[in-house]
């Protein structure tokens, strides 16, 4: 299974760009990295400005990138049915990141597939309703949500899934990934917590617990679609893991995986998640922050990532071109040479490149190590097969 790199020259252009169009929701999310509110800004990107960014994103050329819309909670917005039809004629493909409140019903669905939506992406952060209303802070949001899922599965809609994993929520992922398999969806996204906007009061995995749970998202590649958000050593562990298999070595021994790993790997095999190989695994996308990905904030302002709340630009100003492609922050973050500590060190360094965000919210330097990867550079007995295995 090979790390795959995005066929555009992501020095050029990003693969997928992110417009956070309001920060208005009536959720109270424990891990809100916007630390989300109930009204909307009046400093938005009104609907022209909003068109006008979607020009900048197809002024990349084809194939378009992504162009996700996303929140707070996009319904908030009036126009956000237009907006849609807008990006879908300029010839973005277009998906939106709703959440789970009363305004998501099937009629608004259907309405977002017939302007030109591709997808939607739904947060489950528990397998029951207790669980996941009382990460979202808010009774009835996961009876909403997947009866959204089956609505937005039925008008046609492309379904993925987010799911947040911290210390309270790990041991939900098994039931949680029995429920992509069940209910279908075009891919689980599994996002590691970064310790920013509310998400600064919650337990993160430790490392060891987060290379664990790494290799458990691995052995679901066999049985579901599976990516990781901020965890980009998932990389680096799809690559050992596929050298081990070749080899027919023990990989809970020779990668040291602990005490949750074995809890987990049991729940999957309880929920028959493993041990019948139906799919080709999906080789995960070498894009980061910076380095194929772009957000762009209500307010126009230019990030790397949405959780790194470190400004480049406005598009009100300045391009989302010049900006992505000429920024000292742009170009900063396409750079291996800048990664410091056991980052800047490690041989996986092009593959991974850790998370940036996670450094800055912890150590508060956007280069420092990855705080939540244990691996030692150059420790994997096998370096020399890696190529086999499609690192590049």
């Amino acid at each position: 299974m090979p790390v795959r790199t995005p066929k555009q020259n992501v020095e050029e252009r990003p693969f997928i760009v992110i417009w956070e169009a309001t920060r208005a929701c009536p959720l109270a999310c424990l891990h809100c990295r916007a630390s989300a509110r109930p009204g909307r800004d009046r400093a938005e990107l009104n609907t022209e400005q909003a068109t006008a960014l979607m020009a900048q994103v197809a002024e990349f050329g084809r194939p378009a990138p992504l162009f996700v819309i996303t929140g707070g909670d996009p319904f908030q917005r009036p126009d956000l049915e237009l907006l849609v039809r807008r990006g879908t004629e300029l010839g973005l493909p277009v998906s939106v990141s709703p959440s789970g409140t009363p305004t998501l019903t099937r009629p608004a669905l259907a309405a977002l597939h017939a302007a030109g939506a591709r997808a939607v992406s739904l947060s489950l952060d528990a397998a029951t309703a207790a669980g996941h209303d009382g990460f979202r802070g808010v009774p009835g949001v996961w009876d909403l949500t997947m009866q959204a899922w089956r609505d937005a599965a039925d008008l046609g809609l492309k379904v993925q899934i987010n799911s947040t994993a911290t210390s309270d929520t790990v041991h939900d992922l098994p039931d949680l990934a029995a429920q992509v398999r069940d209910y279908g969806a075009l891919l689980w996204s599994v996002f590691f917590l970064v310790p920013t906007g509310r998400g600064q009061a919650l337990r993160s995995l430790d490392a060891a617990q987060t290379e664990d749970v790494l290799n458990v998202l691995y052995d679901l590649g066999e049985t579901i679609a599976v990516k990781t958000t901020e965890a980009h050593h998932f990389r680096r562990v799809c690559l050992q893991r596929e050298v081990l298999a070749r080899r027919g070595d023990d990989h809970v021994r020779l990668l040291g995986l602990g005490r949750l790993y074995q809890q987990l790997r049991d729940k999957l095999d309880a929920c028959r998640l493993t041990g019948t190989v139906n799919r080709v695994r999906r080789a995960p996308l070498r894009v980061s922050a910076g380095n194929g990905f772009v957000f762009v904030s209500h307010r126009g302002d230019v990030h790397p990532s949405g959780f790194l709340p470190v400004m480049a630009g406005n598009v009100r100003q300045r391009s989302l071109r010049d900006i992505y492609c000429e920024s000292a922050l742009f170009t900063a973050m396409r750079d291996p040479d800048r990664l410091g500590g056991r980052c800047g060190a490690c041989e996986f360094r092009t593959a991974c490149g850790g998370s940036r965000a996670r450094a800055y919210a912890v150590t508060g330097e956007i280069w420092a190590e990855e705080p939540s990867c244990s691996y030692r550079p150059d420790s994997f007995p096998y370096p020399t097969e890696l190529s086999l295995a499609g690192e590049r």
